[in-house]
């Protein structure tokens, strides 16, 4: 069985720990309080006077390539995956900075992937910044509908006509420009389309940018289940212009606390007592961009995707480590193919989903219960539901999750809180019990 144990999680992230190095920019705030970079003893963060407005986090010892003295980017983390590691840029007003894209761009040729709410806002610059002083680029685009519904075949076929039409070849370059959807189905055309060429990620939301853009899982939903099609397929880099966030809504901005939150619950203790302290700051963050607490949202950020670099980097396809990076996931894809795809964004759904998998994990006698209540609390704080919505049955929960993609001989494998806070497991040996007792508990019938 690839389930794994606490002690596989704690042994990965102390290795990863060892290797990581951080340096904060000089005069970084302290408002925010922000932790050790992870539950584990790690080196202590140290300035730089090197790079006076940049902080640099490294998962390994492999060579990367540095931003200009100048840049915009305030961090940048390197996700260790041998000779296709690469890089996470961070920052705002990095698409104004033409050469960070240009550096990763193979070929003369770019199809840039993006659908009808990104495009208006953020296409023009992406094209400038392809073509800034480089004359001899060129830049096509597929503009996809908005949505999780959309996150099918017949869209994915768009991308495939246009690169086909205008015969790109295999040194091209596919730019994803959007949130979680786009990044997935532009990486699985990049895998897909010639049997593979280059692509780089430019996330647009929250949720894409703190994870679904790194780590190279791509694809598309089956009308039986989300995410079952699909592929692990790296991107050149990932590049995190914050300004972006500027124009999500705030409905979107607070789906992706969702997968910020599973971070600290599954690894990072440290990162979950911070976010208790500061998310206040962070909410703010979401309602007024501008007048935000200006650490909060950035380290919120920075910390989610050096823990995902962190794992990646350990476990790129998922046979055990990665899985725990799914908490909540099992019951939440459950809701979003059971309610229809899009009716709940995916980080409501996971924070519904976390929720049941904490009040599981309680009935197992695997955590105690002020561990289930922070869980409640910190969501309810962050606008999120707690409870799936009405219309899922018991019988729909069951018959959703026995095909996810965590099943193996026809055993559903859960990630589940186990320990202190900061631990958890990705097993398939529980008491059946305890499932249908939670899932009874969640459901009306």
């Amino acid at each position: 069985m690839a389930g794994s144990p606490s002690s596989l999680l704690a042994a990965a992230a102390s290795s990863s720990c060892a290797a990581i190095s951080s340096r904060l920019p000089r005069g970084a705030p302290a408002a925010a309080s922000i932790p050790s970079p992870s539950r584990h003893s790690c080196p202590p963060l140290r300035a730089s006077p090197a790079r006076r407005h940049q902080s640099r986090v490294v998962a390994s010892a492999a060579p990367t390539m540095q931003p200009p003295a100048e840049s915009k980017v305030s961090t940048v983390v390197d996700v260790d995956l041998g000779d296709r590691s690469y890089p996470i840029y961070i920052g705002a007003g990095l698409l104004d900075e033409p050469d960070l894209l240009q550096r990763h761009v193979h070929g003369k040729r770019v199809l840039v992937v993006t659908n009808t709410t990104v495009a208006p806002l953020y296409l023009e610059k992406v094209t400038w910044a392809l073509t800034h002083n480089n004359p001899n680029v060129s830049v096509e685009s597929v503009i996809l509908p908005d949505g999780e519904k959309y996150k099918d075949m017949d869209t994915l076929m768009k991308v495939f006509d246009k690169a086909i039409e205008t015969r790109l070849d295999r040194r091209c370059t596919f730019v994803a420009l959007g949130g979680g959807v786009i990044g997935d189905m532009c990486g699985f055309a990049a895998a897909a389309f010639l049997r593979g060429v280059n692509f780089i990620q430019i996330p647009t939301t929250l949720m894409a940018q703190v994870d679904s853009s790194v780590g190279g899982k791509t694809g598309i939903n089956h009308p039986l289940g989300k995410n079952l099609i699909g592929a692990f397929y790296q991107p050149q880099c990932v590049l995190i212009d914050t300004n972006t966030l500027n124009t999500l809504p705030d409905r979107e901005l607070a789906s992706g606390i969702a997968e910020v939150v599973k971070y600290g619950l599954i690894r990072d203790a440290p990162f979950f007592e911070w976010q208790e302290k500061n998310m206040s700051a962070l909410l703010a963050s979401l309602k007024c961009i501008f007048c935000r607490e200006p650490s909060a949202l950035a380290y919120a950020i920075k910390r989610s995707c050096e823990n995902k670099a962190e794992v990646v980097a350990q476990d790129e396809k998922e046979s055990g480590l990665r899985a725990t990076l799914n908490l909540g996931h099992t019951f939440g894809h459950a809701i979003e193919t059971g309610t229809g795809y899009g009716a709940w964004l995916h980080g409501e759904a996971v924070a519904a989903g976390t929720v049941m998998a904490t009040d599981m994990s309680h009935r197992l006698g695997w955590i105690d219960e002020s561990i289930k209540k922070r869980v409640v609390d910190i969501l309810e704080q962050a606008k999120l539901p707690i409870t799936p919505p009405e219309s899922m049955t018991v019988e729909k929960f069951k018959s959703i999750m026995a095909v996810d993609k965590k099943v193996a001989d026809g055993l559903l494998r859960l990630i589940l809180l186990k320990g202190p806070l900061g631990s958890c497991v990705f097993t398939g040996e529980y008491d059946r019990k305890a499932l249908d007792e939670t899932l009874h508990a969640f459901c009306n019938n």
